[in-house]
């Protein structure tokens, strides 16, 4: 499978997430857009706590979750996020690629 076939897998993924969650949302219009993105700042709490389970952080729970279980979360993350720029914008694949490049660009 080419980079580009995995890329509009990884799309055509993210538009059914969209059309599912729009088909089911409790909420319409901006505060719907809301909440949305606010889903992000709950899914980064998560990988913060896969962090502190898989690091035995706290004293009182020991180790209660591992590394995969960040990766899990972090990609949960990365889903979140997509789809709430898919929310944004039709056009959600062009304007990540476009941005990527440019980090890219200025990073690399």
């Amino acid at each position: 499978m080419s980079e580009h076939d995995t890329s509009a897998d990884l799309w055509e993924s993210i538009d059914r997430l969209h059309a599912w969650l729009d088909a089911n949302r409790a909420h319409d219009g901006a505060e719907g857009l809301l909440l949305r993105i606010l889903k992000l700042s709950e899914e980064v709490g998560e990988v913060a706590q896969a962090v502190i389970g898989a690091t035995g952080q706290n004293p009182r729970k020991g180790t209660t979750h591992s590394w995969d279980d960040v990766q899990s979360e972090l990609c949960d993350v990365v889903i979140t996020a997509l789809v709430a720029l898919r929310t944004l914008t039709p056009e959600a694949r062009e304007v990540f690629a476009a941005h990527l490049e440019r980090v890219g660009r200025r990073s690399l």
